[in-house]
Order: C-alpha cells, then structure tokens, then sequence
C-alpha cells in the first residue's frame, strides 16, 4: 500500500497524508472530505498533473486544486485562513454569496473580477496570488462573506457589474450609491453617478413659482398696473383669496394650481394648462375671460363657473361633472 501527503493547492502547510488504493477518483473524494473543498485536479510538486493513479508513488507530495491551474506554494505561505479563502474563492465559475449589510446576494467571481479588475471585491476575490489582494471578509454561518455596507445601495452596483448598465430605482438614493461606488472602488461608475446627482437638483429658472412668490410680485406692482405673468410655471401654486387683477397670465401652466374665491373678470387665459380649478364667479357680477383657454383633460368637477365666457375654448375629455356652467358662453367651444 502507498501513502502521500497532500496539500492544498498553493499551500505548504496542513498537508494530510492518504492512502493510494484503487483509482485517482477515490484518492480526490476523500481529499474533497478531508479539506473541505471540492478537490478536481492533483498535481506534483513541480506542477505536473496526474491523470491516472498508476502515476502515484510512495511518499509523494502533492497539490490537489478545485479546478484552477497549479500554483507554486511560496515561502512566506503561512497562514492557514489566507490559503483556505483563496483555494475557495479561486475557480473561475464559482458562485460566491455576499452577505452585505444581512442581505445575502449571489454572483460569481468574474461579475466581481471582470469589469473592475482593481476594485475591492475584484482584489477580494481574484485568482492571482500577489501583493494587491485583500483577504476576504468573514463568512456567516451559510458560508457568505460579510460586509458592513447598505444592500439598497449595493443592489445597483452589482447590476452593472452584471451588464454594465445602472438602473437605479426610483425610490433610491443616487447619493448614496455613489458613496458606495466610491468605498468599493467602482472608478467607471462615478462620473455616471454624479452626472444623475445633477440632473436630480432642481432648477431654479424652471421651477415653479409658489404662493410667495406671487405675493412678492403683486404687492411690489401698483394696483393699476399689468403684472406680466406670461409663460409663467405656477403648476401646484396656491392663488387662492388673492386679487389678481390685471396680471397676465397668458402660455402660463396653472396646471393643479388652486384658484379659488376672486379672479378678475378680464383675464387672457389663451392656452393655459389648467386643473383642479374652482370657483370662477366673479363677485362683482362681471364675467371670467377664459375665451379660447384650451382645457384639454382639465379636473373642473365641481367648479363654480356661472357666466365665464368659455367661447372656442377647448374642453374635450374635460371632467365637467357638477360643475355649474349657468350662463356661461359656450359658443364655439370643443366639447
């Protein structure tokens, strides 16, 4: 009977030594055992691949590897923890789990090696044995590798690790994917990430005016002079119980704008985007001008819009419903 001590691959330290009896499968199942790994090749000290157990002598020193080439075991190869991770992490088409803040996410090492060869998780978990590799995290008790970092923002980042497109749901932070990016060493995914940031802060000169802004602007303009509000962005502005007499408001978007209590009874409302807009009487008696408004698909239920000349306005798919529209002008009007 012949015995050999057999180490694992790239390793000089916990060899076991084996007893060769029948077949090279056998010798490789109980190598597989004994240090806890799936054991697929079995080379010689210098490299040499044995293919058939005739091949084994008494007394040899061996290497078995879980699928990846032979590695020469090195001097300084003392750390029995070190030597077990890579033996584990090394095959080219294992799955790795990642426990990332008690998130567990499965990939492989190439999505974490391929695209980012000098991020973090590529020097965690890549094959070759140099100076530029980290030593992998901890596991948990199912095996996966501990990191303390958010899941939320890790998701995206493993998606372009993936296929090389970010998609970040909308109800996530690009912020602090970004800051993710940056702790794992994703370099291609910043400029991307920052240019998402910008796009997100809002503009000042598009961004509707509010309640306060109008208020500002009608209390610094005479009473009987025009306020220019033309092609003004009031979406969502509360103008209600105010006076807004002689201020034009024509190409301005009052889309879901609240409008309630006093209009004036000359307004150019040509083209503006209404919606949600209530009370149009005018309390001295006169008529709203709302001749030609288009109020395509607006929200009028319930409006107060006795008298308002609505002449060739446009109000198809409009919701109408319980709207009083006594004596109001519809003549021309696109129902």
């Amino acid at each position: 009977m012949k015995r050999v001590v057999i180490f694992v691959n790239g390793s000089k330290i916990d060899g076991k030594v084996f007893s060769v009896d029948h077949s090279l499968d056998e010798l490789l199942t109980n190598s597989s055992q004994k240090f806890g790994v799936q054991c697929k090749r079995l080379f010689t000290k210098d490299g040499g691949e044995i293919d058939d157990i005739q091949l084994v002598k008494d007394d040899d020193i061996l290497y078995v590897s879980d699928g990846q080439p032979f590695i020469k075991p090195t001097a300084d190869d003392t750390n029995k923890d070190t030597n077990k991770s890579i033996i584990n992490i090394n095959s080219a088409n294992e799955w790795i789990l990642l426990n990332i803040g008690g998130k567990i996410f499965s990939t492989t090492r190439s999505t974490l090696v391929a695209k980012e060869p000098n991020s973090m998780l590529a020097r965690m978990f890549a094959i070759e044995n140099d100076n530029s590799m980290i030593l992998p995290s901890p596991k948990d008790k199912s095996g996966a590798f501990l990191i303390d970092r958010s899941p939320e923002y890790f998701e995206p980042i493993l998606g372009y690790l993936r296929h090389g497109q970010l998609i970040v749901d909308r109800n996530v932070n690009p912020q602090g994917v970004l800051e993710e990016a940056k702790f794992y060493g994703i370099t291609s995914l910043i400029p991307e990430l920052e240019s998402m940031i910008i796009e997100e802060i809002p503009d000042s000169t598009t961004a509707p005016l509010t309640r306060r802004d109008v208020i500002n602007a009608i209390v610094k303009t005479s009473t009987t002079s025009e306020l220019r509000f033309q092609g003004v962005n009031l979406a969502g502005a509360d103008l209600s119980r105010l006076d807004l007499s002689y201020i034009n408001f024509k190409y301005a978007n009052l889309k879901a704008a609240r409008l309630q209590v006093r209009l004036p009874h000359t307004l150019p409302y040509i083209w503006i985007a209404f919606n949600i807009c209530t009370n149009m009487e005018e309390p001295h008696g006169n008529r709203t001008n709302m001749e030609g408004v288009n109020l395509k698909g607006a929200n009028l239920e319930g409006s107060q819009m006795a008298g308002v000349n609505l002449r060739v306005a446009t109000l198809k798919n409009s919701n109408l419903q319980n709207c009083d529209l006594r004596g109001a002008v519809l003549a021309g009007a696109d129902l």
